[in-house]
């Protein structure tokens, strides 16, 4: 279902009205994270309608047995599965011993609010009961950046026109199931519960996985503004509600504030949880609700300050990117290096909350040029971590002697997907995260990184490379056979160009920077080899094979081949498939795709965009020319490849439709699919397709290039960047474009070709 009823907004979505089957969507929509939890907008009360809860806790997972109808040798033994936990938002009500239900209720007004500048989301809903009576309902929750085991709720019932008993019982529970399950396992364990005069925690251990995590919540009452101390508390096996029951007159009003959220055995060791929470739940409920959204809009202030895009002229493009950038900085904050971004976020269940080169590809250049240098560092660090895992992974595939081959989703560092092309053969995630450490050491112009732990981790990409290809006499070329681009939908092809440049890429980079080290630092050297066991021979076969990789290319259309048979298929442009068989995996057979020439997303055009600098402007129109037409851009990612390299041609409108699909995928649905969650990882892509696509920057020779566009629908846009402790922001205009040096050191910085000189701002006493 397209949505159309968000209304545009340049800092908040809102939705003006109840639409009972758009609420899975909304739950999607309108959901809340702060970077080590998060839940879907699910109502604090009852609803018994179409619903899908969740509750999600960073890096928690559960190792589903892996479920296909033939087992192939090497197949994972498990899919990780992010799990849905104990809710904490709960909130019955009742009037008249009624359960109040936006499902059997008559509905006067209905609206909703994500107000992005806060992270609130708050909600207005007035009803008539089944019974027939009247009250409304407010209610408002955050995710507390400054607390990250903390998240609050003030929920108020007011009557209207009669008076009336009203019950209201928040309440933990943790008698929850996951929605995605291969085997309809139990996830999680109970291990005890306990609860004080208006405390109350649930202690949870995940099966298999053993992550502790204690779940708790602390309340207040109040009728109008009387606190109200006489509740009760009602306990079972897995649920603890407090109760307050108030009979109200007409226009008397109960409250309830709420503290509660997660402690796992991430963040602190399980002893020591309950005593934790507690602390945080009481000082939460002794500022207040009010107090602590102050503190809250204070945070996100700061984050805005940094990482807003701000679009004049055009409101709901200005609403997409500022949505895309607040559901990132929901995600990952980039303070624990031992979690990463799952593609859907904490918004919903599908991928598993898992790690994918998505991050690498697309998600780390926000966070290295939003946040400070330690935050990218940290998502280069848990691949570093993971390296002895990726080294095992390999060797089950057969491969030896350090050959490195990382998950193409993963949890722990372990591969846990179950689908043979994409886990076997996509192998060119490989590369992504050997790209993400030059884009590091580029970006930075520091080289401790890859001197001391990057080394390893392209050493160990590198053998794998130099192991998986193979020596073709025929061609008198190292080739690659039976594999999957990042187009999915080709399996099993050989000589995917984007994967055997990829390759050749990755074993060049890897052996240049030992020589540059050699060179530079003879002592770091010495100890890199000796760690690694590594041979003047094995980097001189590297070097050999680099040179003779096959590169597939067609001499005719004057393009790279996207595999060795891609000009045997029927080449007809994806204009001429009919509008109601689009999109075509929900309407095709897989037969029927493998044998069509339509590209889920880019694939020879990832190539030209991260090595861009390495072809033409004439190659990269040729290319992008003839394989754009046959692109069906069925994965979220592809639109802002496409964007970016559109606006490198100069094709700033096409630029601008590509930017649109991106910007407002989920909140416009664009493949009706956003009940199941967002797309975070492919947000980061909208992000690109303003900096990079029309502003047109890029790293070279340690300055920042900016060569902007404007897209007539805008009169302005402008974004800030950090660059080596240097706050620069970019303002683009109809008569003007100008860059600022906001904070920081001078640096070198071109516009438009042309050296900008910078000064500091002065600063104001």
């Amino acid at each position: 279902m397209r949505v159309n009823h968000i209304v545009a907004d340049s800092w908040k979505i809102v939705e003006n009205s109840f639409h009972a089957d758009y609420v899975e969507s909304a739950e999607s929509i309108f959901s809340l994270g702060n970077g080590a939890m998060g839940h879907r907008a699910n109502f604090e009360e009852q609803y018994t309608g179409q619903s899908f809860q969740g509750s999600y806790i960073a890096g928690v997972y559960y190792p589903d047995k892996t479920k296909v109808g033939w087992w192939k040798n090497g197949y994972p033994e498990y899919f990780a599965k992010v799990l849905n936990a104990p809710n904490w938002i709960g909130i019955d009500v009742h009037c008249n011993n009624v359960a109040v239900d936006l499902n059997t209720a008559t509905i006067h007004d209905f609206s909703r609010t994500l107000d992005m500048r806060s992270g609130l989301y708050s909600r207005e809903v007035t009803l008539t009961t089944s019974d027939g009576i009247k009250l409304t309902i407010n209610s408002a929750r955050f995710l507390a950046l400054f607390q990250e085991e903390l998240g609050c709720i003030k929920y108020t019932v007011k009557l209207h026109g009669q008076a009336a008993q009203i019950r209201v019982s928040p309440y933990i529970d943790s008698n929850i199931k996951n929605k995605d399950s291969n085997w309809d396992d139990p996830f999680w364990a109970y291990m005890g519960q306990n609860r004080g005069v208006n405390f109350a925690m649930l202690h949870t251990k995940t099966n298999k996985s053993n992550f502790d995590v204690c779940t708790y919540q602390a309340v207040s009452f109040q009728v109008d503004d009387d606190e109200l101390k006489a509740f009760s508390c009602h306990e079972e096996k897995g649920r603890i509600a407090f109760e307050c029951q108030a009979n109200l007159k007409a226009g008397q009003k109960i409250t309830v504030e709420k503290m509660g959220g997660y402690c796992s055995s991430l963040q602190q060791p399980q002893e020591t949880h309950q005593n934790h929470v507690k602390q945080i739940a009481h000082n939460a409920l002794n500022k207040g609700f009010d107090a602590l959204l102050d503190l809250q809009k204070t945070h996100w202030e700061g984050i805005w300050k940094m990482a807003d895009i701000t679009i004049e002229g055009d409101t709901k493009a200005q609403q997409g990117i500022r949505f895309n950038i607040f559901q990132l900085n929901q995600t990952y904050t980039g303070k624990n290096a031992l979690l990463n971004i799952g593609p859907k976020g904490f918004t919903g269940e599908k991928y598993g909350g898992s790690t994918y080169w998505d991050t690498e590809a697309y998600c780390f250049p926000f966070y290295m040029a939003t946040k400070n240098e330690s935050v990218a560092e940290n998502l280069l660090n848990y691949r570093y971590k993971h390296l002895q895992k990726a080294i095992e992974n390999a060797a089950k595939l057969g491969f030896t002697d350090g050959a490195a081959l990382y998950p193409m989703v993963t949890m722990n560092g372990e591969e846990c997907h179950n689908e043979w092309e994409i886990t076997f053969e996509e192998i060119h995630r490989n590369a992504a995260i050997a790209y993400a450490i030059y884009a590091y050491e580029r970006y930075t112009g520091k080289t401790a990184y890859v001197e001391t732990k990057g080394i390893d981790v392209l050493v160990g990409i590198a053998r794998f490379w130099a192991q998986r290809v193979n020596f073709s006499k025929d061609k008198n070329k190292y080739v690659i056979l039976g594999i999957t681009g990042p187009n999915e939908y080709e399996n099993n092809v050989n000589n995917n160009w984007y994967t055997n440049y990829a390759a050749k890429w990755c074993m060049e980079y890897a052996g240049n920077k030992l020589e540059q080290i050699a060179k530079e630092k003879p002592k770091i050297h010495q100890a890199i080899y000796d760690r690694l066991g590594l041979s003047q021979s094995e980097v001189l076969d590297w070097k050999e094979k680099t040179c003779r990789i096959y590169l597939p290319h067609d001499a005719k259309h004057d393009v790279f081949l996207q595999q060795d048979g891609f000009l045997d298929k029927d080449l007809k442009e994806t204009s001429l498939i009919p509008p109601d068989e689009r999109p075509i995996n929900q309407h095709w057979s897989w037969d029927r795709i493998l044998r069509s020439p339509y590209i889920k997303q880019a694939d020879v055009l990832q190539g030209f965009y991260f090595f861009e600098d390495h072809f033409s402007f004439e190659q990269l129109k040729r290319n992008f020319d003839f394989y754009e037409p046959f692109t069906v851009h069925e994965s979220s990612l592809s639109p802002s490849i496409h964007a970016v390299l559109a606006a490198a041609l100069g094709r700033v409108e096409q630029s601008y439709e590509f930017y649109l699909r991106t910007s407002r995928l989920d909140l416009d649905d664009y493949n009706a699919e956003v009940d199941e969650g967002l797309h975070i990882t492919s947000m980061a892509g909208t992000w690109l397709s303003v900096v990079e696509g029309f502003g047109g920057m890029r790293i070279k020779n340690d300055a920042v290039y900016f060569s902007p566009q404007l897209p007539k629908a805008w009169t302005s846009f402008s974004f800030k960047i950090n660059f080596r402790g240097a706050i620069l922001e970019l303002f683009v205009s109809i008569s003007e474009s100008r860059v600022t040096l906001i904070e920081g050191e001078p640096c070198a910085v071109f516009l438009n070709g042309e050296s900008v000189s910078l000064t500091p701002k002065p600063v104001l006493s």
